[in-house]
């Protein structure tokens, strides 16, 4: 399963999973919870193609989470304020803190593709494709639809 890995770092570390359709499919906070238990949990789960933070400035333990999976890094462009966090944790059922700075990490990374994954949907679906999720993973990772859809090498950096 490819995922959007939402982190929020700190003496407890936060972590929420979306799927690529935007899905919550893990969540969980652990105090000192470093390095190795983010790789580890996330390998349980899946492959990671965006790691996001919910800062402007990603803090070090997110760009290293990022380099081990070789992701795309995502960083909102402005911080959040603790009411639209709160909002959006709530409509989710999300309580923790550490989660829910998490999640909104994630979540603003999908909502950034969100359009993109539709135009790919929408194409995929009259080409009558069938591993969506795979398109999806290669569009985020630099290919254009045409080429993720080809199966053909992306020739960009």
């Amino acid at each position: 399963m490819y995922l959007i890995v939402g982190i929020d770092p700190g003496k407890t570390c936060g972590i929420v999973c979306l799927n690529l359709n935007g899905t919550l499919v893990f969540k969980e906070h652990k105090m000192f919870g470093g390095m190795d238990w983010l790789t580890s949990t996330i390998n349980g789960i899946g492959t990671p193609v965006i790691v996001a933070g919910d800062k402007p400035e990603p803090s070090a333990i997110i760009k290293k989470i990022n380099t081990v999976f070789n992701a795309k890094l995502f960083s909102p462009e402005r911080d959040f304020k603790i009411e639209e966090k709160r909002i959006a944790a709530r409509q989710i059922g999300i309580k923790d803190v550490h989660e829910r700075d998490a999640y909104v990490a994630a979540i603003s990374a999908y909502n950034s593709y969100a359009n993109k994954f539709k135009q790919i949907e929408h194409i995929a679906n009259e080409k009558d494709y069938k591993n969506i999720e795979e398109i999806k993973a290669k569009v985020v990772s630099k290919y254009s639809i045409n080429e993720a859809l080809g199966n053909k090498k992306s020739g960009r950096k």
